[in-house]
Order: C-alpha cells, then structure tokens, then sequence
C-alpha cells in the first residue's frame, strides 16, 4: 500500500502477560510498513511486570507501555489514544490474535471511507471450548442483528475496531464510566453524531478467551449490567429505550433450535445461562442504580 496512514494498535490489558505477549507477536507479524505502525501497550492497573513482554520488541517495533490506575478497558483505551500519534486508531484487546494482513485491510477500507468506524471481523480461536463458543456465538449472533442492513451497521466490538483520531477525540472517546458495554455506547454515540461505521470482513483476528462456567457466568452478568447502563446513557441524552428487540430474540431461538437439531445441548442450556445472566447483571445495575463496578 502506497499511501499506508500511520496507524496506531492501541492494546488495554490487565494481569494478563502470557496473553499480551502472544498478542503482541501477531501485531509485530503485520505485513504493514513499520515506519507507519505504533504498538501503544495500556496497562490498567495491574500487579504483573509488563516490560519484558514489551521490551521484546524495542528495537524492532514503535512500541510504548502506558500505565494508569485500575479504571478499565474503556478508560485504558482512552489512555492509549491520548499517547497515539497515528491517525487511525485501531482498539484489539490483549486475548486476540490479528492475522498478517488485518491492518492492510482496516488501512484499505479507511482509505475508501474517510470519517469511517471500521470494524473487523472476530473468529474464535478455542472451538473446543464451549464457554468460549458460546460467548463469541452470542457476538455473532448481535452482529447478524445490529448489522442486518450492510449498508448501514450499528454495532461492532471495540476488540478489533479503528477509526480516525481525530473524529474519536471530537466525540469524546469511549465513556469511562462504563467497565462493559462501551462499545456498544461508543457506536451508538457514533451513528447520533452523523458518523459512519463500515464492516471490514478480511480484517480478521482471532479470539483466544479460555472461559470456565464461572467466569462464563460473570462475564454475561457484567454485560447485563453494561445493558442497563447503556440504557441508562440513553435516556439522559433523550434518546429513550431501545424496547423488546424481537428480531434479535428470534436469531437466538433459531440459533438454540439448530442446536436442538445437533443434539448440542450444552449449547442450548450455555444460551439460556445467558439470558439468565444478563437478567441479574441488568436487575442487580437498576436496583442499585449503578454503573457496572467490576471486570468480570
């Protein structure tokens, strides 16, 4: 690419260094001109030495380690921005893997949509994992609903999303005050302010979650209490709920009837331990009248 803009991978982590590292190879395997890409590390707060993960890639990579107290992803990547110098912005989270060519393609689908949200695609990397299966099944399945129309998609994950620098600090970046569910906060922030999101499908990284039932469990009660705060944004800036989405529910009970038909019941009760999830993370948030606190 010619004209590759200069690009910044902003990466939040967290107590994670065996994950960030196996992260920070893939970004270093890019096949993106090196004079073009900065590698921003934002270390949330936690307890665990990050420097020999970065300090790998010193001397080959435009790479820094940004730290802050513990405040959570959305207030990490905000951190990473502020330190960026590229004009695009491109959000991964520590546990994903980009293929060689992901920048290559963020960077073509910006250049065909200046002002653009673009976001990537995310595949699961642990299919052998149900918990896992089942949490980036219930992202796809968001996907299908909040991207119905091609045209004009609604919603993409802040683990694999870029956009402008300059059009991410006008709007304010991420909320702070959100531990989960920024993003989806983020896009619809976006979209009010006139802006487009774009879906860049050969923008592909690989997400590598190892879930176990408990933390499967706190992570859909997080979401449900991000749900609530996402409402809660909404109706403060006059926008009102967003209602019964019907049509998302419908994807999900053909989803659990095609699991039915494979016999996959662990899928099917995975899908319902969701929903009851998200009910007491949604319930726990409005009678509290609390932002989500916690990481899940």
């Amino acid at each position: 690419m010619s004209l590759a803009p200069t690009l910044s991978v902003v990466i939040p982590t967290r107590d994670r260094p065996g994950q960030l590292g196996e992260c920070l190879a893939a970004v270093a395997r890019l096949d993106y001109p090196r004079s073009r890409l900065e590698i921003v590390v934002v270390d949330d707060g936690g307890s665990s030495a990050l420097e020999p993960v970065v300090d790998r890639y010193c001397d080959t990579h435009d790479i820094s380690l940004v730290r802050q107290r513990h405040a959570g992803p959305a207030a990490a990547r905000n951190a990473g921005a502020v330190h960026a110098d590229g004009f695009l912005l491109a959000f991964i989270d520590d546990d994903v893997l980009v293929d060689p060519d992901w920048a290559t393609a963020i960077a073509r689908k910006a250049l065909t949509h200046p002002g653009a949200v673009i976001g990537g695609r995310t595949i699961n990397s642990l299919p052998e994992n149900p918990y896992a299966s089942a949490s980036e099944e219930i992202i796809a399945l968001a996907y299908r609903h909040y991207n119905s129309d091609p045209r004009a998609p609604r919603f993409f994950a802040a683990r694999n999303l870029a956009l402008p620098a300059p059009d991410f600090a006008a709007i304010g970046g991420f909320d702070p005050g959100f531990r989960t569910s920024e993003d989806r906060e983020f896009c619809d922030r976006w979209r009010e302010s006139g802006r487009e999101l774009v879906y860049a499908p050969t923008a592909v990284a690989r997400h590598a979650n190892p879930l176990t039932l408990k933390s499967f469990w706190r992570q859909h009660v997080s979401y449900g209490r991000g749900a609530f705060a996402y409402h809660r944004v909404r109706s403060r800036r006059g926008q009102g709920l967003t209602g019964f989405e019907g049509s998302f529910y419908g994807l999900v009970a053909r989803d659990a009837a095609e699991s039915l038909r494979r016999r996959d019941l662990r899928h099917v009760g995975l899908l319902g331990l969701w929903q009851l999830a998200n009910v007491a993370g949604f319930s726990a948030a409005a009678l509290g009248g609390l932002l989500p606190s916690r990481d899940p």
